[in-house]
């Protein structure tokens, strides 16, 4: 195959996933307050000293939210900043707590799923990926 071939399946498939979970992710990023109320919740940010960047907010608005309205056009040196958040800044132990209602582990799973069909994801054999 060529590369363009394997960049339109690419494409393709990072398309299912946002068709599959589109309407959650569109209500989820419309009624997100920035309240930041969630980051009480997440143990990453507490740890972090509370460091905004690891707000499970921020980690979903900067994920699947870029990678939504972007529809999944975007830089290699993009999805390696959001694989960052969605592995190493989320533990995706679902106990964060949105009091809107937002399902963030739903979301943050939706961005491991594009990150991993894009192939940006922790190689856990000692092997980088991308």
């Amino acid at each position: 195959m060529n590369g363009s071939t394997d960049d339109a399946i690419m494409a393709h498939r990072i398309g299912r996933v946002l068709e599959k979970s589109g309407e959650m992710i569109k209500l989820s990023l419309q009624a997100c307050a920035h309240c930041a109320l969630c980051a009480e919740s997440c143990f990453k940010f507490q740890s972090s000293g509370g460091n905004p960047g690891y707000s499970p907010s921020y980690k979903a608005i900067n994920s699947i939210g870029k990678i939504y309205r972007k529809r999944g056009r975007l830089s290699e040196s993009e999805y390696n900043a959001i694989s960052d958040l969605v592995w190493n800044r989320c533990a995706l132990c679902m106990r964060c707590y949105c009091p809107v209602g937002i399902n963030i582990p739903s979301l943050i799973a939706c961005a491991r799923n594009v990150c991993r069909e894009r192939g940006v994801f922790p190689a856990y054999d000692g092997e980088e990926n991308s």
